[in-house]
């Protein structure tokens, strides 16, 4: 959804509520393993450290929501859970106005073993402006090291994120690269 001005609350909860029972816009078919043909895979990965310590820490910012906590996005609503099926909205402001991006958590990831891994996926809904899935993952591996990772697939699925395509990737590694700033904030402080 494009916007010329900020929403409020109450436009962001009616938005939010708007999608709650919407299916996913991408197709069953699609894993980040192997997303569907015509999609486009990102995949980022930042060290956060060493040790149970840091991996303690990246889990809790992760279910704090602080890989969005970004100056130019903001998350509607970061006291949301981190559990199947939660819905919620990405509020971006770029180029002179707002776009509301919904989404929703389609998976949990908590596996135990050689690679602790805690993290989600959200996949986006019909009325996001773009198509596709992202995990947002935080990994403490066997040499000890605590890694933050972001895989993601995305086509667009808006006719200005078609028309700005080349703007959209901008905002794509952006995002990443942010993302990854934030964590790494929110662990080492």
């Amino acid at each position: 959804m494009l916007l010329l001005t900020k929403p409020t609350k109450e436009q962001i909860g009616a938005f939010i509520s708007s999608q709650q029972d919407q299916l996913f816009s991408y197709p069953d078919a699609c894993r980040l393993d192997k997303p569907a043909a015509g999609y486009k895979s990102d995949h980022n990965r930042v060290k956060l450290g060493e040790g149970a310590d840091v991996f303690r820490r990246a889990v809790e910012a992760i279910k704090r929501w602080e890989t969005f906590n970004i100056g130019w996005l903001q998350l509607c609503w970061p006291a949301a859970r981190i559990e199947e099926g939660v819905t919620v909205a990405v509020l971006v402001c770029h180029f002179g106005f707002w776009s509301l991006n919904a989404c929703r958590i389609a998976s949990v990831i908590e596996r135990d073993g050689d690679v602790r891994t805690y993290g989600f996926v959200y996949g986006t809904l019909p009325d996001h402006a773009e198509r596709g899935q992202e995990a947002f993952t935080v990994e403490w591996r066997d040499d000890d090291t605590v890694w933050y990772d972001i895989l993601a697939y995305s086509k667009p699925n808006q006719i200005f994120a078609r028309l700005a395509y080349p703007l959209t990737r901008l905002l794509q590694k952006r995002f990443a690269r942010d993302s990854m700033t934030a964590m790494f904030r929110a662990v080492t402080a």
